[in-house]
């Protein structure tokens, strides 16, 4: 295990990460949703690090990582985890996103796809519109003197009535990480959304896929997912009874079907080859 450490991407802005597991397994890197940081899968890590070497990373603009001013892109989005990925060696990872980490995710799979060993894509979509709900946002949250309206909104788009009818240990971690998000990093990832459109491409990715969605999904709604499962080749596709964040929320139906898809086995002999060969 070791703590959040930084590299620096080719535009000169430093991506905090993490990697927990033991180095001789192989590779699952985790991507989270926007407006949270790679503590988002804390949850999740300790029995994934059982099987595979977990790597965790925080987006641009969220997190420990740096915040540049402007729009983001998906492409760029994607490319700071193929630099990453780079910077470690890593030459072919599975990959896991939830939300915007699943749009990355679609992207490594389409403009990638010899870096992506088997790919799941949960609560996440290929299109999110309208484009003008996304400018709306940016406004709000860049001119807010606070981000707490913000955060009630993704606390009502992310877990269930149940989940913040009072205090809840589990999800209030949730609503403080908002409020520590730099409201210019949350912007950029919100421009990422409203210009991402996958919906002809995803057809494109070869990788192995599973599509998990939340059948009360509010944002990346159940049709989202099964309209992904259906136009990646081969892809399987599971809905959960939950919401947004279901690795929260449906945390031990969550990890059944990941490990499962996954052929999670306590033994290195399973890997897959993670490493870049050596430089002559």
């Amino acid at each position: 295990m070791t703590d959040t450490l930084h590299f620096t991407t080719g535009d000169s802005i430093r991506i905090a990460y993490r990697l927990d597991g033991r180095e001789d397994r192989p590779v699952l890197v985790l991507s989270n949703s926007i407006a949270t940081t790679f503590h988002m899968w804390d949850g999740q890590v300790p029995e994934l690090a059982r099987y595979f070497r977990v790597l965790r990373y925080d987006f641009r603009g969220h997190g420990g990582s740096d915040a540049p001013a402007g729009a983001y892109s998906l492409d760029r989005l994607g490319r700071d985890v193929l630099e990453l990925l780079d910077f470690l060696g890593l030459a072919r990872v599975h990959f896991l996103g939830l939300s915007l980490g699943g749009f990355v995710g679609q992207w490594l799979g389409i403009h990638a796809p010899e870096r992506i060993e088997r790919l799941i894509l949960s609560n996440t979509s290929p299109h999110l519109g309208p484009a003008s709900y996304f400018d709306e946002q940016i406004r709000n949250v860049l001119a807010a003197s606070n981000l707490s309206a913000t955060a009630d909104m993704f606390m009502r788009n992310w877990f269930p009535a149940s989940m913040l009818a009072g205090w809840n240990e589990t999800v209030a971690p949730f609503h403080v990480a908002i409020l520590a998000m730099s409201p210019q990093g949350l912007a950029g990832c919100f421009a990422a959304v409203r210009d991402a459109d996958l919906r002809r491409p995803i057809s494109l990715i070869t990788a192995p896929t599973l599509v998990i969605g939340g059948e009360d999904d509010k944002v990346t709604l159940a049709s989202h997912s099964e309209a992904i499962a259906a136009a990646i080749p081969g892809a399987e596709l599971l809905l959960l009874p939950g919401v947004h964040l279901l690795n929260v929320e449906q945390p031990m139906e969550f990890m059944e079907a990941v490990l499962g898809f996954l052929g999670a086995v306590p033994n290195s002999e399973a890997a897959v080859s993670n490493h870049l060969p050596a430089p002559c």
